[in-house]
């Protein structure tokens, strides 16, 4: 069910509209006003509460998508997922903008994901294992909408931090959301010269070596597994950073 918003009208400064459209969802998110699971507003019912355009409602959203608080189902909406934390950690997506950022960010995950994917393999349950394969099928279904496969990227990933049983592990990956995906914030497949469909069919496979090794409950195998996939990310934004750079000489 859509919940309305019955905010005042965004005021016009400081801030972009979008920026702004933001803060008053974020704030219904952490008030309960929207909670896990909701349906948000269509886009011409936020249109119609702020006085803002269709173009400011998508960045709106794409936002919180960026920050894991959002996904957007195609032809169905787009629903409320995390709510933000009060202790304030947490990456801010607007932050992420250069290949730079992203970069780092895989540097982190590499450290974290790594032994997350070791730990799961060992730990995790059927149920657990299902719910991974869930992911990487939805994935699979996706890839033709980038903000589906970005929702179900994170989704596997997200899961796997589940099946430690290391509640920090999770926490940390619920905060970091969906801005540690690269292609939430870089078109990959055409940084690392490659077609798009090719590149997909790179990051499936990579992704199945995870889950099969998580399968196999062979942890070894599970993190080499995850360090390959994460390097290889980081490899391939890493040439396009250098060829960047080169240009500007």
């Amino acid at each position: 069910m859509e919940n309305p918003i019955d905010t005042p009208r965004l005021p016009r400064k400081r801030r972009s509209l979008a920026q702004e459209l933001v803060t008053v969802l974020s704030e219904q998110i952490r008030d309960g006003q929207l909670k896990r699971g909701d349906k948000l507003p269509t886009e011409s019912a936020i249109m119609d509460a702020h006085g803002v355009s269709r173009t400011v409602v998508r960045e709106a959203i794409s936002r919180l998508q960026a920050a894991g608080q959002v996904e957007t189902r195609h032809g169905i909406g787009t629903f409320v997922l995390d709510t933000p934390s009060p202790s304030g950690f947490r990456i801010d997506p607007a932050t992420v903008v250069t290949l730079r950022d992203v970069l780092a960010i895989l540097e982190l995950r590499i450290s974290l994901e790594v032994e997350s994917a070791g730990l799961a393999a060992q730990r995790r349950s059927p149920e657990q294992l299902a719910l991974m394969r869930a992911a990487l099928d939805a994935l699979n279904e996706s890839v033709s909408h980038a903000s589906d496969a970005v929702a179900s990227d994170f989704q596997f990933h997200l899961q796997i931090a589940l099946a430690t049983g290391n509640r920090y592990f999770t926490d940390i990956m619920t905060h970091l959301g969906t801005s540690i995906i690269p292609r939430t914030r870089l078109n990959s497949a055409r940084l690392a010269h490659d077609d798009q469909q090719h590149y997909m069919n790179r990051l499936s496979r990579e992704h199945e070596e995870i889950y099969d090794a998580i399968a196999r409950q062979d942890s070894d195998a599970a993190r080499a597994a995850m360090r390959l996939h994460l390097t290889n990310s980081r490899e391939r934004l890493r040439h396009a950073h250098e060829e960047a750079e080169a240009q500007r000489v």
